[in-house]
C-alpha cells in the first residue's frame, strides 16, 4: 500500500535530538486500520519512505493515537528538509 501526504517535521529531545514527520490524521486512522496486519510488534509498522529523490527504510512509530515517520539525519540533509518544513511524503507499507 502505499500513501502520499504532507508532514510537518518536528524535534523530540531526548538524550539526542530526533526529527521526525507527523503523520496526517487521515492516513494515520487508515495506518491505524490496517497496523494488525503490518506491525511487527510494539506498534511499530515497517514503511519505506520518499521525499523527492531520496528514499529509505525505517518503521513507523505509534504516538498518541497516530504516527511519526523518523528523519534520520543523513536523509533529512539529502532530501533538504528541516524543522518546521512540511515536505511531501510517500509511504510505501508491507506486512514484516
Amino acid at each position: 500500500m502505499e500513501l502520499q501526504f504532507t508532514g510537518e517535521v518536528i524535534e523530540w529531545r531526548g538524550p539526542a535530538p530526533f526529527f521526525y514527520a507527523v503523520v496526517p490524521p487521515d492516513a494515520a486512522e487508515l495506518i491505524h486500520d490496517l497496523a494488525p496486519m503490518l506491525t511487527y510488534g510494539w506498534g511499530v509498522i515497517p514503511a519505506r519512505v520518499t521525499i523527492g529523490s531520496v528514499t529509505w527504510t525505517t518503521s513507523l512509530f505509534p504516538k498518541d493515537g497516530g504516527y511519526l515517520v523518523p528523519l534520520r539525519a543523513a536523509e533529512r540533509r539529502r532530501a533538504g528538509v528541516e524543522l518546521g518544513d512540511e515536505p511531501a511524503i510517500t509511504l510505501e507499507l508491507a506486512g514484516p
